[in-house]
């Protein structure tokens, strides 16, 4: 087999309206801010800094993923890049929490159940998603879908949001359920990870 190397880097988005309001997101579709976009325009420095000819993009249904992805891509000179947007990538749905201030769900339903509904792996929010509901649409697309292309060579970029990126990691770092939702993905902070086909893993590298 010939010796390839590959890289799989993933963005959170840059900070969203709604980030800056304090109020949960989830499904709903706020635009970036200006913090936002400046968050995507030194993403795309930092991952320019690594040399890397990207041969695909992915990114979710909502428009602070597509343009944190859109505002990279130009930073790399590579605008052009087939970009594929997929609803399995979506953030998680925060169900009957959406578009909440944080303060104010906690003080309608109380500090402590805020707190599992956010930060349990399989407890939902009123018609939301847990953290495990997710991962449940996020992983099998990575593994039918990106992660084939990434272990035949291609270089993937994949922008997309804290919880979903959060499932893709615990699958790849072999992280506890338990330990997963205590790890915090800041806006516009790119992830690297290495692909060797000759050890067959993923490898995360600082950037």
């Amino acid at each position: 087999m010939e010796k390839k190397n590959s890289h799989l880097i993933l963005v959170r988005h840059g900070q969203s309206e709604w980030n800056e309001k304090n109020l949960f997101t989830g499904w709903k579709n706020p635009p970036l801010t200006p913090k936002g976009i400046i968050e995507a325009e030194n993403a795309g420095i930092k991952i320019k800094s690594l040399n890397i000819n990207f041969d695909i993009h992915f990114t979710s249904k909502l428009i602070r993923a597509q343009k944190t992805g859109e505002i990279i891509l130009k930073r790399l000179d590579q605008i052009n890049l087939l970009t594929i947007e997929n609803q399995d990538l979506n953030e998680r749905d925060y169900g009957d929490l959406s578009g909440l201030d944080k303060d104010d769900a906690r003080e309608k339903w109380g500090e402590d159940q805020v707190h599992i509904w956010r930060r349990s792996y399989d407890i939902p929010p009123p018609g939301g998603e847990s953290l495990k509901n997710t991962s449940e649409r996020v992983l099998p697309y990575f593994e039918a879908v990106i992660k084939p292309l990434v272990e035949t060579g291609k270089n993937v970029l994949v922008c997309a949001h804290g919880n979903s990126l959060r499932s893709l990691i615990m699958s790849l770092e072999n992280i506890s359920p338990e330990e997963i939702v205590k790890l915090e993905i800041g806006t516009g902070e790119p992830i690297v990870f290495n692909y060797s086909n000759e050890e067959m893993k993923f490898q995360r590298s600082e950037l």
